[in-house]
Protein backbone atom coordinates (compact mmCIF):
# COMPACT_ATOMS: atom_id res chain seq x y z
CA UNK A 1 0.00 0.00 0.00
CA UNK A 2 1.43 3.33 -1.25
CA UNK A 3 0.74 6.41 1.19
CA UNK A 4 1.75 10.28 0.57
CA UNK A 5 3.50 11.81 4.26
CA UNK A 6 3.87 14.99 2.74
CA UNK A 7 2.00 16.47 6.01
CA UNK A 8 3.29 14.64 8.32
CA UNK A 9 6.44 14.21 10.74
CA UNK A 10 8.84 12.02 8.77
CA UNK A 11 12.64 11.42 9.66
CA UNK A 12 15.64 10.88 7.14
CA UNK A 13 18.10 8.20 7.76
CA UNK A 14 21.46 8.07 5.64
CA UNK A 15 22.86 5.39 6.77
CA UNK A 16 27.02 5.00 6.71
CA UNK A 17 29.69 2.33 7.72
CA UNK A 18 30.05 4.34 11.31
CA UNK A 19 27.73 7.06 11.75
CA UNK A 20 23.92 7.76 10.36
CA UNK A 21 22.98 11.49 9.33
CA UNK A 22 19.21 12.27 10.66
CA UNK A 23 17.22 14.56 9.20
CA UNK A 24 13.81 15.72 9.76
CA UNK A 25 10.94 16.33 7.50
CA UNK A 26 7.88 18.97 8.60
CA UNK A 27 5.11 20.56 6.64
CA UNK A 28 7.07 19.46 3.47
CA UNK A 29 10.19 20.75 4.53
CA UNK A 30 13.23 18.42 5.71
CA UNK A 31 16.03 20.00 7.45
CA UNK A 32 19.25 18.40 9.49
CA UNK A 33 19.03 16.85 13.04
CA UNK A 34 21.92 14.97 14.16
CA UNK A 35 24.60 12.49 13.92
CA UNK A 36 24.60 9.82 15.37
CA UNK A 37 27.54 6.66 15.80
CA UNK A 38 26.97 3.50 15.34
CA UNK A 39 26.91 1.02 18.38
CA UNK A 40 28.80 -1.76 19.41
CA UNK A 41 26.12 -4.26 17.83
CA UNK A 42 23.38 -3.51 14.64
CA UNK A 43 20.63 -4.40 17.65
CA UNK A 44 21.93 -1.40 20.16
CA UNK A 45 22.10 0.90 16.77
CA UNK A 46 18.19 -0.17 16.01
CA UNK A 47 17.40 0.21 19.58
CA UNK A 48 19.10 4.32 19.67
CA UNK A 49 17.42 5.16 17.21
CA UNK A 50 13.92 3.69 17.46
CA UNK A 51 14.28 5.64 20.64
CA UNK A 52 15.14 9.08 18.22
CA UNK A 53 11.85 8.17 16.13
CA UNK A 54 9.88 7.64 19.23
CA UNK A 55 10.77 10.74 20.75
CA UNK A 56 10.80 13.02 17.31
CA UNK A 57 6.71 11.37 16.96
CA UNK A 58 7.80 10.85 13.36
CA UNK A 59 4.72 8.93 11.68
CA UNK A 60 7.67 7.20 9.01
CA UNK A 61 10.80 6.92 8.42
CA UNK A 62 13.43 7.08 5.57
CA UNK A 63 16.56 5.67 4.81
CA UNK A 64 18.78 6.10 2.03
CA UNK A 65 19.77 3.74 -0.85
CA UNK A 66 23.06 4.54 -2.12
CA UNK A 67 22.81 3.31 -5.37
CA UNK A 68 25.63 3.51 -8.36
CA UNK A 69 25.65 5.99 -10.98
CA UNK A 70 23.89 3.72 -12.93
CA UNK A 71 20.97 2.56 -10.89
CA UNK A 72 22.95 -0.78 -9.65
CA UNK A 73 23.14 -1.84 -5.72
CA UNK A 74 26.11 -2.92 -4.20
CA UNK A 75 27.53 -3.73 -0.87
CA UNK A 76 26.04 -0.62 0.32
CA UNK A 77 23.06 -0.99 -0.42
CA UNK A 78 22.30 -4.38 0.28
CA UNK A 79 23.83 -3.20 4.16
CA UNK A 80 21.13 -0.26 3.59
CA UNK A 81 18.14 -3.03 3.10
CA UNK A 82 19.46 -4.90 5.91
CA UNK A 83 19.33 -1.92 8.46
CA UNK A 84 15.80 -0.94 6.84
CA UNK A 85 14.12 -4.32 7.41
CA UNK A 86 15.58 -4.71 11.14
CA UNK A 87 14.58 -1.17 11.82
CA UNK A 88 11.18 -2.05 10.44
CA UNK A 89 10.90 -5.10 12.21
CA UNK A 90 11.83 -2.78 15.71
CA UNK A 91 9.24 -0.05 15.05
CA UNK A 92 5.92 0.56 14.62
CA UNK A 93 6.19 3.21 11.86
CA UNK A 94 6.34 2.92 7.96
CA UNK A 95 10.25 2.36 6.71
CA UNK A 96 10.83 3.10 3.20
CA UNK A 97 14.06 2.68 1.44
CA UNK A 98 14.59 6.07 -1.34
CA UNK A 99 17.30 6.72 -3.83
CA UNK A 100 20.38 8.75 -2.20
CA UNK A 101 23.03 8.83 -4.72
CA UNK A 102 25.16 11.46 -4.50
CA UNK A 103 23.50 12.93 -1.17
CA UNK A 104 27.02 13.08 0.72
CA UNK A 105 28.60 14.85 -2.27
CA UNK A 106 26.35 17.46 -2.83
CA UNK A 107 26.26 18.07 0.97
CA UNK A 108 30.09 18.53 1.15
CA UNK A 109 30.09 21.08 -2.03
CA UNK A 110 26.78 22.95 -0.69
CA UNK A 111 29.56 23.31 3.29
CA UNK A 112 32.93 23.91 0.95
CA UNK A 113 30.99 26.97 -1.23
CA UNK A 114 29.97 28.05 2.49
CA UNK A 115 33.29 28.22 3.36
CA UNK A 116 33.67 25.62 6.01
CA UNK A 117 36.75 24.27 7.51
CA UNK A 118 37.21 20.38 6.70
CA UNK A 119 36.76 19.90 10.28
CA UNK A 120 33.22 21.37 10.34
CA UNK A 121 32.32 19.78 7.14
CA UNK A 122 32.89 15.95 8.71
CA UNK A 123 30.92 16.80 11.70
CA UNK A 124 27.95 18.20 9.40
CA UNK A 125 27.88 16.35 6.42
CA UNK A 126 25.84 13.20 6.79
CA UNK A 127 23.09 15.49 8.84
CA UNK A 128 22.95 17.19 5.92
CA UNK A 129 23.30 14.40 3.48
CA UNK A 130 20.01 12.91 5.29
CA UNK A 131 18.24 16.02 4.81
CA UNK A 132 18.99 16.33 1.05
CA UNK A 133 17.81 12.58 0.55
CA UNK A 134 14.69 13.32 2.94
CA UNK A 135 14.26 16.48 0.55
CA UNK A 136 14.45 14.49 -2.51
CA UNK A 137 12.21 12.42 -1.20
CA UNK A 138 9.37 14.80 -0.30
CA UNK A 139 9.51 16.57 -3.72
CA UNK A 140 8.93 13.41 -5.51
CA UNK A 141 5.75 13.34 -3.82
CA UNK A 142 6.55 11.85 0.38
CA UNK A 143 5.07 8.51 -0.86
CA UNK A 144 6.48 5.00 -0.79
CA UNK A 145 5.74 1.20 0.10
CA UNK A 146 6.82 0.60 3.49
CA UNK A 147 9.42 -2.01 4.03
Amino acid sequence: MTSSFASERVIGIDPGSRRFGIAVGVAGVASPLTVIQREKTPELTVERLAKLIADEEATAVVVGLPLHLDGSEGPSSKAARKFARALANFISVPVMLHDERLTTVTADRAMLDAGLRAEERRRHVDKIAAAIMLQSWIDAGATGDAI
